[in-house]
């Protein structure tokens, strides 16, 4: 994630990348070698301590996101932390709490809610394009041979189908439904312990629902649909780049349109909300994020309560 937010960094209008970190200086010096990055440190808080820093973007494994976080607020550095946001629901509101009790701004790095794309479908939904949304149907499965030492597959590094896939689904929904007053999942766990698939039931007291699934033990699309009182729109694959989408109105097929998408707009809007001088983002608010979490870990706490194992993909 880091080397392809560094290359898609060139497009951004309003920021300059000027620094990288690792806990290992050769390897900060060697990856800005190559991204053309002025300065490399060789730790994190020698990062949260530059000067020239206004904006640090956070691309370390899951559970390593909290320190990391906290050590840049502590600096007075804006974060930008990849998706999923911690590996737990209180890590996420350690960051939430220190964000707001330093007056720093913080963001998710949900960069789906930002490509343009999915910023058109948001403005059709606003309009009443397809009516009022009734329900969010889709997956994101991305296949993947069980590997102990694959990062997705270790526990102790945030793995696990639900953190890396499941976040871009329950989000989307969230985003476009708002948080659901019920969740049932369901799905298994691989032999290392973390989840290899999930399904998951969203609903609403007032009848709305979604219906999401994913996971690493099958190919699938990758795609969404809205359906609304007065039409619906297919979200073509893979919907969390949202390359394009199909309007429907009454049974009519009304246009396609297609997008190009990068990680460039997240950050060109974390510029934007720092020039106006907030804190938050209002496309991806802190309390989307911590919802979102929260959703996670109930999914999560429903799948592993059960422990049904799933069948090991063997590798070709």
């Amino acid at each position: 994630m880091a080397a392809a937010m560094a290359a898609d960094f060139a497009r951004v209008t309003n920021g300059e990348l000027v620094a990288v970190a690792s806990r290992d200086q050769a390897r900060a010096q060697a990856f800005a070698a190559a991204h053309g990055i002025p300065k490399a440190h060789g730790s994190y808080a020698a990062l949260a301590a530059d000067p020239d820093v206004d904006a640090v973007y956070i691309a370390t494994p899951h559970p390593q996101h909290l320190d990391i976080a906290l050590a840049a607020i502590a600096g007075g550095k804006a974060i930008l932390v990849e998706k999923a946001f911690t590996s737990t629901v209180a890590d996420t509101q350690k960051i939430i709490e220190s964000a707001r009790a330093a007056k720093v701004f913080a963001m998710e790095a949900m960069w789906t809610r930002f490509v343009p794309g999915v910023a058109a479908i948001r403005e059709l939904v606003a309009d009443g394009a397809i009516g009022q949304v009734r329900m969010v149907q889709g997956d994101l499965t991305a296949f993947r041979a069980f590997d102990p030492a694959d990062r997705l597959f270790d526990p102790a590094l945030g793995g696990g189908a639900v953190l890396d896939l499941g976040v871009y689904a329950i989000s989307f929904a969230q985003h476009l439904l708002g948080t659901p007053d019920t969740v049932y999942a369901a799905g298994g766990t691989l032999p290392s312990g973390v989840e290899g698939e999930f399904g998951v039931l969203m609903g609403y007291s007032d009848g709305r629902s979604a219906t999401l699934s994913g996971g690493f033990t099958a190919y699938g699309p990758g795609r969404m649909m809205l359906a609304g009182t007065e039409g619906w729109i297919d979200v073509h694959p893979r919907f969390h780049r949202g390359p394009s989408f199909t309007l429907w109105r009454d049974k009519e097929l009304v246009e396609t349109r297609e997008f190009a998408s990068g990680y460039e707009h997240q950050v060109i809007h974390v510029g934007d909300c720092l020039a106006q001088g907030l804190t938050e983002s209002p496309i991806m608010p802190l309390t989307d994020t911590l919802a979102v979490q929260q959703l996670m870990a109930e999914v999560l706490g429903q799948i592993h309560a059960r422990g049904e194992a799933v069948a090991v993909a063997a590798p070709r």
